[in-house]
């Protein structure tokens, strides 16, 4: 490994460390431990080739073809056609920032040396990674029983087949292969079922998802906060000694947080109400119960990443190669089902304070916040947009673990649908995303109606960068297209750096 490349094998790699590695120009290569390890796991897996002892995968078939055993002789013929059999998938391509986060993720297991894939297949996968070429792998086809079928179309480019990223463009898997300079491989015993039998590119998937909800939490933590002071609510609420007392660390995270995010704001002078509506007063636990349901679904994904998913697995210090059911990511499921349920509860406090914000009675603001009154909408109309995008953002929230046949002759008779839960959690961004935009773009005008309201500083940062692009509504106008360039600004990375430097230190996890 040379000095100029970042060393794979040996530290524990976090979610940001692989979000950062996969979207640069970064060049990875293997530690000197890493090496030894792959060295000592390929002398266990040529014992067991040359041996009679049934092995799954390396001499049997696979699944339902679990009796039928594989003659010595054609072992590493049986390698390629195990991958080329299970390219099954189908659908569109996923991302080429997920598809290249996915074979980051299976470079990392490869280096702990239990998986037992070969040198050069490991090299190969490498190469690949340091060229910018990334296996495009089909939306369909993962139970999460490992991501088997999905993960042979990985395999499938290392032998000059299937499909490949490359600069942006799909393309035949040997034409990627031309252009990187790089040539086809042989697979060795082990390495078919090795590429296969993986959950890289759900945790391909994981990885880029939860990018985009933390910078969406972030984000919606400010429109939030924005909304609070055009509603002139009680920020008392966020007094740490109400949340020490029940001690959830999401929770008092999310105090802090706000507490942040009003600095400085005038509503602290002289608060409208002694309490206010539950959207508004349990801003705290309901974003603090999404960080903490952020954190286990962050922490299950970083322990797969780093760990090997494997089955036959390769024990290198016993010196054996036994059946495994570390496929098996229920956990993750899981966490991205109560992701989706948490998004859900705070989909519907941001509908409500929205709502509340239009209503003249509740927030003292001229009727649907619009200063010409008499037959003016207002953003009246845009309840109803409101009410739509919180009715598919609450059917994602339905969870997908639970949906499971049993396949291969019901040998394979439970798994736990964990891409398709990742695949929801981010489809649910999408009007959730927008719900946060409306959300910023009325309470950026609640904020203006307010007479003699000093918003904090921190806040001021998103005011004034809708109000760059968006002025302020003085008469009914389109607000649909308004909302959609707030939903634009809020993906800036840098108002998102903004924010992410305002939280910085409070332990929140959607940080570093």
């Amino acid at each position: 490994m040379t000095d100029t490349m970042t060393p794979i094998g040996d530290a524990r790699h976090s979610i940001l460390d692989v979000r950062r590695l996969a979207a640069g120009n970064t060049k990875i290569g293997l530690t000197a431990a890493a090496e030894a390890r792959i060295a000592r796991s390929r002398e266990i897996v040529a014992q067991y080739a040359a041996g009679d002892e049934p092995i799954y995968g390396l001499n049997t078939g696979l699944g339902g073809n679990l009796g039928h055993r594989i003659d010595r002789g054609d072992i590493v013929a049986f390698q390629e056609q195990l991958v080329r059999g299970r390219n099954a998938g189908v659908g569109a391509s996923l991302p080429e920032a997920v598809c290249r986060v996915a074979l980051l993720a299976r470079i990392i297991s490869a280096s702990k040396g239990s998986p037992g894939l070969s040198r050069p297949t490991i090299d190969q996968l490498m190469a690949l990674f340091n060229a910018g070429v990334s296996p495009a792998i089909p939306s369909y086809g993962s139970i999460s029983a490992a991501d088997l079928v999905l993960s042979a179309h990985m395999g499938a480019v290392l032998v000059g087949r299937g499909r490949a990223w490359l600069g942006g463009e799909e393309m035949d898997g040997a034409q990627a292969l031309r252009r990187a300079g790089l040539r086809a491989i042989a697979l060795e015993p082990k390495d078919g079922l090795g590429l296969c039998n993986a959950s890289a590119p759900s945790m391909g998937h994981a990885v880029v998802t939860l990018g985009t909800l933390a910078d969406t939490l972030l984000v919606g933590s400010a429109a939030a906060a924005l909304a609070y002071q055009g509603y002139g609510a009680n920020p008392r609420i966020f007094d740490a000694r109400l949340h020490a007392a029940r001690a959830t660390p999401g929770q008092q995270e999310a105090a802090a947080l706000f507490r942040r995010l009003l600095d400085g704001s005038s509503i602290h002078a002289d608060p409208r109400n002694i309490q206010d509506a539950v959207s508004y007063r349990t801003v705290a636990p309901v974003m603090g119960a999404a960080f903490e349901a952020f954190r286990l679904t962050r922490s299950a994904v970083e322990d797969e990443i780093n760990g090997v998913s494997d089955t036959p697995l390769v024990l290198l210090d016993a010196g054996l190669m036994l059946s495994s059911p570390n496929f098996e990511t229920s956990g993750i499921a899981l966490a991205f089902d109560a992701l989706a349920i948490a998004l859900t509860h705070l989909a519907t406090a941001s509908a409500y304070r929205i709502m509340k914000l239009m209503n003249p009675v509740l927030s003292g603001l001229p009727k649907y916040l619009s200063p010409v009154g008499g037959a003016s909408a207002g953003f009246v109309p845009m309840q109803k947009t409101v009410a739509s995008l919180h009715a598919e953002i609450r059917q994602y929230a339905t969870p997908g673990s639970l949906d499971a046949l049993a396949v291969s002759d019901t040998v394979e008779d439970h798994a736990p649908q964990t891409m398709l839960t990742i695949k929801k959690l981010a489809a649910q961004l999408a009007p959730f995303r927008l719900l946060v935009a409306i959300e910023a773009l009325v309470a950026a005008q609640a904020v203006d109606l307010r007479a003699g309201l000093a918003i904090s500083p921190a806040t001021e940062t998103l005011h004034k960068a809708i109000r760059a692009l968006v002025p302020p509504l003085d008469a009914d106008r389109e607000n649909g297209p308004d909302a959609m360039t707030v939903h634009d600004i809020l993906a800036d990375p840098q108002l998102i750096a903004v924010f992410r430097g305002r939280a910085d230190g409070l332990g929140l996890p959607i940080v570093g």
